[in-house]
């Protein structure tokens, strides 16, 4: 039986961090992202990996965004293993790093919005975010249309 565990990802982890981004897309559980976007952004992604074989299993990453806000993006779990706490783990593991940063402030924009609530983070408007943000919006497809809902937790 597997055993599973949490680690930053590897470059060789891309192909399979874009797939279930991919097979989540395709559920409408997130919004996809490109090969270029998972080689430039790698550092910010933990994973959820097996004890045996190269196997991914769920990723998430943090995003730096300004010096005092950070974003929650691309959380994704294969099916096998949602419901039973990975994607609470890895979300905690990307606030645990911002706290290490001394970032106190990080959003998400999701449709996920009941497990983001169950985690503390509180439903904002999107008009409350930096322009920045708004700069990777600007390359969004659903861009102005965007469905997603915004939400944040102040540590």
């Amino acid at each position: 039986m597997n055993k599973f565990f949490l680690r930053k990802a590897r470059i060789s982890d891309v192909k399979s961090i874009h797939a279930i981004l991919m097979d989540c897309s395709r559920q409408e559980l997130l919004l996809p992202r490109s090969y270029s976007d998972l080689y430039s952004h790698l550092r910010d992604y933990y994973v959820i990996a097996g004890d045996t074989g190269p196997a991914i299993y769920g990723c998430c990453a943090l995003s730096i965004v300004w010096e005092s806000l950070a974003e929650i993006r691309s959380l994704a779990i294969v099916s096998d293993l949602r419901g039973v706490g990975w994607g609470r783990k890895i979300v905690e593991s990307c606030l645990s790093e911002a706290i290490t940063l001394g970032i106190y402030k990080v959003f998400t924009l999701t449709y996920q919005v009941t497990f983001f609530k169950r985690l503390g983070f509180i439903e904002i408007s999107k008009d409350v975010l930096p322009q920045k943000v708004w700069a990777d919006c600007l390359r969004c497809p659903k861009f102005p249309d965007c469905d997603e809902t915004a939400m944040l937790m102040e540590m």
